[in-house]
């Protein structure tokens, strides 16, 4: 080996702790922003899943007959 191949053998070598750090570092913060995105997505679809349900329910109307009672007030 030339005298060139040591000198950057041994550079790699030096710094490789610092790059397997780095490295794991960013798999890592991939990790966890991947996590954030499937969390998002999923909160993001109940929610418009809700949304639908909602707009969906009929709303229901009760008619109430009071003529009965306001003529016993009426007549009180």
């Amino acid at each position: 080996m030339s005298q060139e191949k040591v000198d950057r053998y041994k550079e790699h070598k030096k710094n490789r702790q610092k790059e397997m750090k780095k490295a794991k570092q960013r798999a890592m913060a991939a990790k966890i922003i991947g996590a954030l995105a499937a969390i998002a997505i999923v909160i993001w679809l109940g929610y418009s899943g809700y949304s639908v349900y909602q707009n969906n329910v009929g709303i229901e109307t009760v008619t109430i007959n009071t003529s009965g009672i306001t003529e016993y007030l009426s007549g009180l």
